[in-house]
């Protein structure tokens, strides 16, 4: 009777196997479903028992659809779910190691940067992928050296393992905000317990951000606040492109920036980010805009301010430093050092975007007020009403100012000549 059974089994197992490889779209679309609603969280020796212990000929089948259809996007959603079964099913060691030797990984990787795909055929690849990352430091190397055809505009992007490219230019260029989410999370996989590539992920996020997605910056802030603490040293690289996103009017990407920073203020990368900060409250020309047409430069012609993203950047710069300069005292100390009482006095006289005047306020007044000399120095080089009037509110300072304090403040030259009277 057993032998009658397995007999029987068996010839069930060749029908379906038979009505896969001759069905149609509709036939095999139709299988899939029937397959995906009947054996969602099944364990391997239970796919196994379905499949009178040949589920690893039904995969193999998934899988060389998924090679020949990808591109068109056929059924796509639902053979990664199926595959998506096979892998994450317990005890599936020997299914995993099945669709990796076949190419599984490189088709996977390949589906995130094709344009013609859907936001959720990309979000079934990303699942795959983070399956495959679960299970253990080989397969997370593997999605990281695996070779695709992935083009990227991203200069920093260019010197990494293709799947961590292919990875980081999905969170990039996606639409929609669930396949960037599966995307952070798959890099940020990719980054534990992977000690040779978790350089190349944590360059990645670097590379996101000056994209043009701020959910895109906002998740690679957040993840780089977490891998930061897994490569321990920073990279020099990170300092421009993170002051960099202090021009967004975004506030949530703006203050993961400034949780940022201040994370890496307490590294070996502190005096390059007061430098550039402090820098940003001046902006050069270079920084104003592009150059005029000749007929601009009419003295009757309107004058035309710098970008707005400018002055935002200003304004969070000034944000920053007071938020640094409250934090340490050696930081106050390096900030004074760096003429950051003449800079904040130069960006209070800025009349065209009073946030920035509001926020250099605040931050001066917090200087004044830890430093005996600044507070000389400052008012001398302001005047005893305008220095009232900082410490009574700065908050609203900018709303009281004449035209010929703002001349004052734009024009002056102080300049701290010590600093070790900063209150401890």
């Amino acid at each position: 009777m057993s032998a009658i059974r397995e007999q029987e089994a068996t010839s069930r197992l060749m029908i379906f196997l038979k009505e896969w490889d001759n069905g149609n779209k509709v036939t095999r679309s139709r299988i899939l479903n029937n397959f995906i609603t009947s054996n969602s969280g099944k364990t391997a020796p239970e796919l196994e028992q379905e499949f009178n212990q040949g589920a690893s000929l039904f995969l193999a089948r998934l899988t060389t659809r998924l090679r020949l259809s990808y591109l068109l996007g056929t059924s796509l959603k639902e053979i990664l779910q199926s595959v998506s079964i096979f892998l994450s099913a317990s005890g599936s060691g020997r299914y995993k190691v099945e669709f990796v030797e076949v190419g599984g990984v490189l088709t996977l990787l390949e589906i995130l940067g094709l344009k013609q795909l859907n936001e959720e055929q990309k979000m079934e690849a990303l699942r795959t992928l983070q399956i495959l990352a679960r299970a253990g430091p080989k397969y997370k190397e593997l999605i990281c050296e695996s070779y695709g055809h992935a083009v990227c505009s991203i200069t920093l992007i260019l010197c990494l393992g293709t799947g961590v490219r292919a990875v980081a230019e999905c969170l990039a260029k996606s639409k929609m905000e669930d396949t960037q989410e599966k995307a952070q999370e798959l890099l940020e996989l990719l980054a534990h317990g992977n000690p040779r590539y978790q350089t190349q992920v944590y360059k990645g996020l670097i590379a996101l951000l000056p994209c043009t997605s701020p959910k895109a910056q906002y998740l690679a802030l957040q993840t780089l606040r977490t891998v930061q603490d897994i490569v321990q040293k920073p990279h020099p690289a990170i300092v421009e492109p993170l002051l960099g996103t202090l021009q967004t009017v975004h506030m949530e990407v703006q203050c993961e920036a400034l949780q940022l920073i201040a994370e890496l203020s307490r590294t070996e990368l502190c005096s390059d980010l007061l430098q550039g900060l402090v820098a940003l409250l001046r902006p050069s020309r270079k920084d104003g805009g592009r150059a005029k047409a000749q007929i601009l430069e009419d003295p009757a012609a309107p004058q035309i301010s710098a970008p707005l993203p400018v002055f935002i950047q200003q304004a969070a710069s000034a944000r920053a430093i007071g938020m640094l300069a409250r934090e340490s005292t050696d930081l106050c100390h390096q900030l004074i050092r760096l003429r950051v009482v003449h800079h904040l006095l130069y960006v209070m006289g800025n009349t065209e975007h009073t946030e920035s005047q509001r926020q250099a306020s605040l931050a001066l007044e917090y200087f004044v007020s830890v430093s005996p000399v600044v507070e000389e120095q400052v008012k001398i080089a302001i005047g005893e009403k305008i220095f009232q009037m900082l410490m009574e509110n700065p908050e609203v300072l900018y709303m009281k100012l004449d035209a010929i304090q703002v001349d004052v403040l734009v024009s002056n030259q102080v300049n701290v000549p010590r600093v070790k009277e900063v209150a401890e």
